[in-house]
């Protein structure tokens, strides 16, 4: 499963990320040059203002030649793009790109960086043209039966491929569905790529068969994207929200990460003091993405006008199940024996159980999954959801269902 990639592009594309992230570094060097010789006092504020005199002319040439490097790359491989062939990827060249998506997406979208991922559907690990006469046919084959799987934070379609097991090859064996995988960028917010997978969905659906059995199977943050996408469906009275009959949630943290709630206090711990203020601003170069599954913010109120670094208290807005389509969530845990530790706080590694399963202390928070749509794997990690075959056993009795 190969996709095309340009070398002249990455290389341009990663040249601009390393400028840009030179200059930052150069930035974090002169705000701690400043505080320290202003010889503040262990805690307290600092404005980070920019140094003055001679090391202030230092740091101005040093930006300014940066600059112009820059500019001179920018041009040349421009130019070697004219020239240079594309070449088929690897799968290693896009695990790369979907991690660098996942935790600089939001900068590479905002900059209109090359390597920055746009929302799209594959099969087989290529990319689909939804107006093609081969797409269509495909459509027209799947007599309406459809799976999607949108893949988690930091990767891609190609990733559901793992230990030879694919969850959709595996569905199209057993019972005939068409495997669709959904690609894009991890870095941005939710709210966003559950609104544009929404507009994705409505664009397909209306040209399938009728009837229509469309199934969605989401791991990780795949299942935040999906709920978001069902809320903004049903805000735009979509057709294919109707024509949703079952979602499968994998290891998805309905109610946050705790290790984003962590970054979140090292951020805040850092700015106490003065010396240690400009290391914070490395913590906050992670993507919006990451930073929504501090509490799984599915809707744009959850982080408009807000500062995401913030430390505040859980800022969404209640978002239940959909009512008419059929729930299904699996929880993963390290653990093999129930234990405080294990299922509250550890969990499959990344997810806590609670939160896999959608519990919360607050009555209008609880995603209140039947308790026959709810399965727990334990002595399993996080990733294990994608091949292990008593999960896929799990995933077939509900699809059978």
């Amino acid at each position: 499963m190969t996709k095309k990639a340009n070398p002249s592009t990455d290389i341009l594309a990663a040249s601009r990320l390393t400028i840009d992230g030179v200059k930052g570094i150069v930035d974090i060097v002169e705000a701690m040059y400043y505080t320290i010789t202003r010889f503040g006092g262990i805690l307290g504020n600092s404005k980070q203002k920019r140094t003055t005199g001679i090391t202030g002319m230092v740091f101005r040439i040093i930006r300014n030649v940066l600059g112009l490097v820059g500019v001179g790359i920018d041009a040349l491989l421009g130019k070697l793009s004219l020239i240079i062939n594309d070449k088929e990827s690897s799968p290693g060249r896009e695990a790369v790109l979907a991690a660098l998506n996942g935790v600089l997406g939001d900068y590479l979208a905002k900059k209109k960086n090359p390597l920055a991922i746009s929302m799209q559907l594959h099969i087989g690990g290529k990319k689909v043209n939804t107006e093609s006469p081969e797409f269509l046919a495909s459509l027209q084959k799947s007599n309406g039966k459809i799976v999607i799987l949108v893949h988690g934070s930091c990767m891609n379609d190609i990733q559901w491929h793992r230990n030879n097991h694919d969850h959709g090859k595996a569905l199209a064996n057993d019972f005939g569905y068409l495997p669709i995988y959904l690609y894009y960028n991890t870095g941005l917010h939710i709210s966003e790529n559950g609104r544009e997978f929404s507009n994705l969905l409505e664009t397909i659906m209306g040209k399938l068969p009728q009837p229509t059995e469309l199934i969605i199977i989401a791991h990780s943050m795949g299942g935040l994207i999906a709920r978001s996408a069902c809320y903004y469906g049903e805000l735009s009275e979509y057709k294919w929200v109707i024509q949703l009959r079952k979602i499968i949630f994998l290891g998805t943290p309905h109610h946050g990460a705790p290790l984003e709630k962590s970054g979140n206090w090292i951020d805040n711990i850092l700015e106490i003091s003065p010396y240690s203020k400009p290391f914070s601003r490395l913590g906050k170069i992670r993507s919006a993405g990451i930073t929504d599954m501090r509490y799984s913010n599915l809707l744009d109120e959850d982080w408009k006008r807000r500062d995401r670094f913030e430390l505040t208290g859980d800022p969404r807005t209640p978002v239940p199940l959909p009512n008419h389509v059929q729930c299904y969530t699996i929880a993963a845990t390290v653990g093999k024996d129930s234990s405080k530790l294990g299922d509250n706080i550890v969990g499959d590694g990344l997810v806590p159980l609670n939160s896999a399963l959608g519990r919360h202390k607050k009555p209008e928070m609880n995603l209140l999954f039947p308790k026959n749509h709810q399965w727990i794997g334990r002595d399993m990690k996080h990733l294990d959801l994608l091949n292990h075959p008593v999960v896929y056993e799990r995933i077939k009795k509900w699809v059978e269902a």
